[in-house]
């Protein structure tokens, strides 16, 4: 192989690796957009859950149950 293919195909291959190296960022940046929906919904969800579980227990304290 001559020097001149030789630095052809080491562009061919640094062109390649460029564009992976794009492709996998831009997979990293969707998930990471991802990954702050979700932290967002878990807090919004664990808020809700304390709310109910507030609601529960200061409605339930002097109430007798259904049964009775």
């Amino acid at each position: 192989m001559q020097t001149e293919e030789r630095f052809i195909d080491i562009e061919i291959k640094l062109t390649r690796q460029e564009d992976l190296v794009d492709a996998l960022n831009q997979t990293i940046y969707r998930q990471q957009q991802k990954i702050d929906e979700l932290e967002t919904l878990c807090t919004a969800l664990a808020r809700h859950v304390g709310a109910l579980r507030d609601a529960a227990s200061a409605g339930s304290g002097n109430e007798k149950p259904p049964h009775y």
